[in-house]
């Protein structure tokens, strides 16, 4: 037997309106122009998922629900529920009136932080790291800022940030903590591949709590076909306002370009680390010795140096959308073997962007400049000089050989601009990760912008988005050298 159903549906029904309210604490601020709480009840009822005029559904109305109610409870009314809600079908006009009231409950405030999982670190950093105090509203953001802040110190294999929402004690709430520190000691090995500097292998050991301080030791050492180099960093745990004081240095011997550098550097500082902007303040003492067949330039410098990193992107590791700006700037003096002594400022700056272009087409944009002002008898150490050519800089062309003349060696140069534009999209569908990329690079090194003459480098790419950063293969040519290079390289340059 069979049965044969027809079902004629009719027009579809659509919200003719809609009433969004609210009682409980957030009406009794809003009714006293608070305006935190005014600017949170027009959100409810803007943000609302089914406005006047959309199609309704009852998955759709159950949805949206849920979705406004956790937008409310984010704002910091954790008790938050629904007083009321109602779906008013009229049949023959085909249309739904939508009323809803919210019991916002009480406003939660910032009580008491309880930390728990410690066993060898101090809590300090942990409550530094807050960034907030009693009294403070608790938002959802509140908490996950917080909770980045704490997995990227670097202590922690674990942390979350949760708040007790009891509204007995709304207006001073727990704050709970909960943290699994990472071992006290960390080794690292490593063998990789620079287009820039060869095969390397390298050891990292990190120390999280040296000589029993609140405090980090990081060491690199790093052995390669081109360049050797110690790199070491002790640094405070986060103080208020994220700050860190630190003391590091480096030495490393570099060759490139029929060149020999040896340099080293003793800084001592303090930076802070915020989710959008990273800056740095120090003292340096830095010392070069360049060797070539026709050069050898020792050069010492000691300066005062700022530098800020500013993010505005939608990811870290793989951005698609955004920019990225980084700043220097130092003053000091420098004095040489083979010119005057004096002062000098040194400023340096690097913007990239991102963007997509529709059509799973992405592009890239960077442009990068610099220069040293000082009397034009003054000697500068190598490491405060400039060069363009590598892998972030003009491919096409070997690392650190574009740049001014000197007695037929490349020398760093006073002034420095260099860009590129990339395109880039997908290899298929089926490998959403892997792209192909078409790029073109300029830029150049000289002693003043009047000498400055722009080496062109183009070419094609793959990129691998890999969940460490993107893994970028370039085969560029180099107009100046006419040459073919082959660039590799992973992550991104800040």
């Amino acid at each position: 037997m069979r049965v044969h159903v027809n079902v004629s549906p009719g027009p579809r029904a659509t919200v003719s309106a809609l009433a969004v309210d609210a009682t409980g604490c957030l009406r009794e601020r809003a009714d006293a122009h608070d305006e935190a709480a005014q600017r949170t009840l027009t959100e409810l009822r803007q943000r609302f998922p089914l406005q006047p005029g959309s199609p309704f559904r009852q998955a759709t109305w159950d949805e949206a629900k849920t979705t406004a109610m956790a937008t409310l409870r984010a704002q910091g009314y954790a008790a938050a529920t629904w007083a009321s809600t109602s779906a008013s079908v009229d049949a023959a006009s085909n249309s739904v009136q939508l009323a809803l009231q919210a019991d916002s409950g009480p406003l939660f405030r910032v009580g008491e932080l309880k930390v728990q999982g410690l066993e060898r670190q101090n809590d300090s950093a942990i409550r530094n790291l807050a960034g907030f105090g009693p009294g403070t509203v608790v938002t959802e953001k509140l908490l996950l800022d917080y909770q980045e802040r704490l997995q990227k110190l670097g202590l922690f294999d674990r942390a979350s940030v949760e708040l007790d929402a009891d509204p007995e004690h709304a207006a001073a709430a727990t704050i709970n903590v909960q943290v699994h520190e990472q071992s006290l000691q960390q080794a690292t090995t490593g063998v990789g591949y620079s287009a820039n500097t060869g095969q390397r292998v390298s050891l990292e050991h990190t120390h999280r709590r040296p000589f029993g301080l609140n405090a980090v030791a990081h060491n690199k050492f790093e052995l390669g076909r081109d360049r050797q180099a110690w790199e070491g960093e002790l640094s405070s745990h986060p103080r208020e306002g994220f700050y860190r004081n630190l003391i590091a240095g480096g030495v490393e011997h570099l060759r490139a370009s029929g060149e020999q550098r040896n340099s080293s550097r003793v800084r001592v500082g303090r930076a802070q680390d915020t989710q959008a902007i990273e800056r740095l303040s120090f003292v340096e003492l830095e010392s070069s010795q360049l060797r070539s067949d026709t050069v050898n330039q020792n050069a010492q410098a000691l300066s005062l140096n700022h530098h800020i990193v500013l993010r505005r992107l939608d990811s870290v590791l793989l951005p698609t959308d955004g920019y990225s700006l980084s700043l220097q700037g130092g003053v000091g003096r420098a004095h040489s073997n083979y010119a005057s002594p004096g002062l000098f400022t040194r400023a340096y700056g690097r913007l990239t962007a991102y963007k997509p272009l529709g059509g799973s087409w992405y592009g890239q944009a960077r442009l990068e400049g610099g220069q040293v002002f000082a009397k034009d008898d003054v000697g500068l150490p190598d490491t405060k000089l400039f060069r363009a050519g590598g892998d972030d800089s003009v491919r096409g062309y070997a690392y650190r050989t574009l740049g001014p003349i000197v007695n037929g060696s490349v020398v760093g140069g006073r002034v420095l601009l260099t860009g590129s534009v990339e395109v880039a999209r997908p290899v298929s569908a089926k490998m959403p990760s892997l792209w192909w990329a078409a790029f073109i690079d300029a830029g150049q090194a000289a002693d003043n912008w009047h000498d400055l003459k722009l080496a062109r480098g183009y070419g094609l790419g793959l990129r691998w988005r890999s969940p460490v950063g993107p893994l970028r293969v370039d085969v560029a040519y180099g107009e100046q050298v006419r040459h073919t290079r082959l660039h590799f390289s992973v992550g991104i340059a800040f």
